[in-house]
């Protein structure tokens, strides 16, 4: 893999961690629709820890808040809230392990990624439009951890896409777009973090040079930019026209691969 290569994979993963497009698809998708060799889900998820790092970095100030308040005042506005994105986390770390080996295989086929852009667009985009969408993050209860929680399982089917899954349930249980953003995001943590420390075995010394160091950069910068758009969109604007990209790209995926 070139440094260069390394590079749009380090971007394609930025953005489509924090926008609703599904990093994963295009991770896995990249490979195929420009002929480069595919370094398997391991170096995917390692490019995810350069988000991890954008996700501290731009909630730093937060993080350090909820670690303090969670065991300082656990209380429901504050620290509670650690523990209820723990608890949020309980069902992705369960179904990984338990479907890591079709995250590897079946879920990668690029006619189910296709599928799967497309199909969820449809639920992403009635959530969008629910009316009295009020809540905001003092509302987090056990109850919507655990809603989001299952939600963002589905995401270990690329093309669903993480973030839409999650803001997705955020937006069915009545929250306001900038308060769904914002779990969504916070909630990425601990997921990545596993994860990633689950794939570091796998991934082999001659993966861990230059251009890996690239990509992560790559990953690193442009999540910071991605997540201050999505927040910044949020604020005014709907999810459409990322659903229309998913829409469109999954047509075009479709018709490139069906045999």
């Amino acid at each position: 893999m070139t440094e260069l290569q390394a590079i749009i994979l380090g971007i394609l993963q930025g953005a489509g961690e924090f926008l609703p497009i599904s990093s994963s698809a295009h991770l896995a998708l990249a490979p195929r629709l420009f002929g480069w060799e595919y370094q398997g889900l391991a170096y995917d998820v390692m490019l995810h820890l350069g988000t991890l790092l954008a996700v501290l970095i731009y909630f730093g100030r937060d993080w350090v808040r909820i670690f303090r308040d969670a065991f300082t005042s656990p209380r429901p506005q504050g620290g509670a809230l650690l523990w209820l994105l723990v608890l949020a986390s309980v069902p992705a770390a369960l179904a990984g392990l338990l479907l890591n080996d079709y995250a590897e295989t079946l879920f990668r086929d690029p006619l189910w990624i296709a599928f799967n852009l497309v199909f969820f667009s449809f639920f992403i985009w009635l959530a969008d439009r629910k009316p009295a969408q009020t809540l905001d993050e003092p509302a987090f209860t056990a109850r919507h951890a655990l809603l989001i929680g299952l939600a963002q399982c589905i995401a270990l089917m690329p093309g669903a896409s993480r973030s839409g899954m999650t803001i997705m349930a955020a937006l069915f249980l009545g929250y306001r777009r900038p308060a769904a953003a914002r779990l969504s995001f916070l909630l990425s943590t601990p997921v990545i973090l596993g994860a990633g420390l689950l794939e570091l075995r796998k991934l082999s010394p001659d993966q861990l040079n230059a251009p890996f160091a690239w990509g992560l950069a790559a990953a690193f910068l442009s999540g910071l930019a991605f997540i201050k758009l999505l927040m910044s969109w949020m604020q005014r604007r709907t999810l459409t026209p990322f659903l229309v990209y998913r829409v469109a790209l999954g047509v075009t995926i479709f018709l490139l691969f069906w045999q």
